[in-house]
């Protein structure tokens, strides 16, 4: 029995233990239900119990019984009286008493307590029980507002009460979503034991059977309700506790779905029949419902009774899912699946599903050292050519630690112009030289610039501005002082550009260009030579500058230091950069290392 919420302020339904059908007027005893404010004809007073109990409303009827609000004024506490009305029966006395006696014996959080038993000072037998408020599980489905999790802590409720009741001789026969109750502060409660059957006893109901058609209880037909009976009650077979974790299973598919397993009503009991067995999953697919819940369901819906497990063994499931544990010997089946699927894949060349698929199977399956030594190898072994969406990053890497060192580069050949306010004590030769000079300079630095802040430069560009600035510098002293130093500066700078590294011929002829063209114009008489052998060996000869000012002792040490410094740092730096980029990329593999078991780490190593 219990009571489900309802409409308003106060509003609620009343659901009561069964009342079987009156035989005088086979009138339908469904569960009653609660009226209007003031119950259904309130009889304050009217046949009294014998134990003081002082009655209220009548909270519902059915054909053969009422359920009335009540006060036991020696706990001062509200309870609720069902008993019979009218001249029962016999037998009806005797169902009534029977489903009293059997509700009573369950003592269980989630069965409903009994009182008292009794007589009227009409005669008519009642017992007293607690009232309860809250809705029933049907409700609770159909308003779709309870989260799933909290649904299927309930269930885990409903199983263990009635696995207390299989512990004590007592099939229910009747579970469902109307027959559970939530109450208002987290209580679970199975209702209606009404047909409930105690083992190793004749039926109680005299030979009788009785089925409840869309929440109508009828005579004369099977025991149970349409769509969550199992198979071998349809059949009339003799019922185990396995036809109860039928309906569990019933309640559980519904619960998962949102619908129920079998269409309601007759056509129920022949679709049960042909299909007893039927998979959450299948059913709503977009649901994605967990395989262990669809598991646990196919398993309380078996055609056969020994298949299915006990109630205590489905609440198990239920609460390894809820705890979040997972089935181990199906994760490693799975596992082992996607990884001979990548094992597949690496050998058809598609390494990118290979390291997927063997992804999926180290994530099924953490601990298997053959998934981690699998993947360490794809990870770590170099593909060539390699994909082009890494190759594409990596040269998107490169580009910017280039725009970086084209910005760093700016502050030497800026330093060059701190000799602009000795030019008047160098006493200078050639203003064109110089103005050229200065000019490549500049050029270089521009090239810089735009290449660190507005747009890649092309490297042909950069080769070329480079190369007019060797010849230019090879005039402040010869091609054979401090030019073949500033070459070497710029080919470990090509070393850093991501389309030249790939092109050493390129490099290489640029090189020997770079050499050679200062030589080849001083020979076709385009630049003043600027050394010759002499008897004393050989002689330099600058023509920028007037080199008894210029080329001093000190002036050509102090310059050639300066350009070594230089060439120094700059070389300086890009080893930098790659010793940072070698630290971070270890860093990565140490830290991918921590991911993976580290028996599967040694056995790839």
């Amino acid at each position: 029995m219990g009571e489900g919420g309802g409409d308003g302020e106060g509003g609620r339904y009343y659901r009561g233990m069964r009342d079987d059908i009156d035989p005088s007027t086979d009138e339908l005893a469904s569960s009653p239900t609660l009226a209007d404010s003031g119950g259904v004809g309130a009889t304050p007073g009217a046949g009294l119990p014998a134990s003081g109990v002082v009655l209220g409303p009548v909270l519902g009827r059915g054909g053969m019984g009422e359920v009335v609000q009540a006060t036991d004024p020696q706990f001062g506490r509200d309870v609720a009286v069902k008993r019979m009305h009218g001249a029962p029966s016999a037998a009806s006395t005797q169902r009534f008493l029977r489903e009293a006696t059997i509700q009573a014996r369950l003592d269980h959080p989630a069965v409903v307590p009994v009182y008292q038993l009794g007589h009227d000072a009409d005669g008519r037998p009642y017992f007293t029980m607690k009232r309860l408020t809250g809705v029933t599980l049907e409700q609770v489905i159909a308003d779709g507002k309870v989260g799933i999790k909290q649904l299927l802590r309930a269930f885990i409720d409903v199983c263990q009460a009635i696995d207390f009741a299989h512990a004590r001789g007592v099939i229910h026969r009747d579970l469902k979503p109307s027959n559970v109750m939530l109450g208002d502060f987290g209580e679970v409660y199975v209702l209606d034991w009404g047909v409930a059957r105690v083992t190793g006893e004749r039926d109680g109901h005299g030979g009788a059977q009785v089925a409840s058609l869309d929440g109508r209880t009828e005579a004369g037909q099977l025991l149970g309700t349409p769509g969550y009976m199992a198979p071998e009650q349809i059949r009339g077979e003799e019922v185990s506790p396995a036809a109860d974790v039928y309906g569990l299973g019933a309640i559980l598919f519904e619960l998962l779905v949102g619908e129920p397993l079998h269409a309601r009503g007759p056509a129920a009991l022949a679709l049960t029949l042909a299909t007893p067995t039927a998979t959450p999953s299948a059913r709503r697919p977009a649901a994605q419902i967990a395989p262990e819940l669809d598991a646990a369901c196919v398993a309380a819906l078996a055609a056969e009774p020994a298949d299915r497990p006990t109630p205590r063994a489905l609440a198990a499931m239920i609460q390894h899912y809820l705890d979040g544990d997972r089935d181990a010997a199906r994760r490693r089946a799975a596992a082992e699946l996607e990884l001979a699927a990548g094992q597949a894949a690496l050998a058809a060349g598609d390494r990118p599903g290979a390291i997927q698929a063997v992804g999926r199977a180290f994530a099924l399956d953490p601990g298997s050292t053959e998934a981690a030594a699998l993947i360490w190898s794809l990870v770590m072994t170099q593909v060539d050519p390699p994909p082009a969406a890494a190759l594409a990053a990596s040269m998107a890497e490169e580009e910017r630690a280039t725009r970086e060192r084209s910005r760093r580069a700016l502050v030497p050949y800026a330093a060059f112009f701190a000799v602009t306010p000795f030019l008047a004590v160098l006493k200078v030769a050639s203003w064109p030289l110089v103005i050229g000079l200065y000019a490549s300079i500049a050029a270089i630095m521009a090239t810089s610039f735009i290449n660190w802040r507005i747009r890649r430069v092309s490297p042909w560009m950069f080769l070329t501005v480079h190369l007019i600035a060797i010849v230019m510098f090879s005039r402040m002293l010869s091609p054979l002082a401090l030019t073949p130093i500033m070459i070497c500066a710029v080919v470990l700078a090509t070393a850093t550009i991501p389309r030249l590294v790939g092109r050493p011929v390129v490099v290489l002829a640029w090189t020997v260009v770079a050499v050679m063209l200062p030589f080849a114009l001083e020979w076709v008489g385009v630049l003043t030579p600027t050394w010759h052998m002499s008897s004393e060996g050989l002689v330099l000869r600058g023509t920028l500058f007037d080199p008894s000012v210029a080329l001093t002792p000190i002036g050509a040490t102090l310059g050639t230091l300066a350009a070594t410094l230089l060439v120094a740092g700059y070389v300086r730096t890009v080893g930098a950069d790659r010793r940072d980029a070698q630290r971070a990329l270890h860093q990565q593999v140490w830290l991918l290392r921590q991911l993976l078991p580290q028996s599967g780490t040694t056995a790839a190593s």
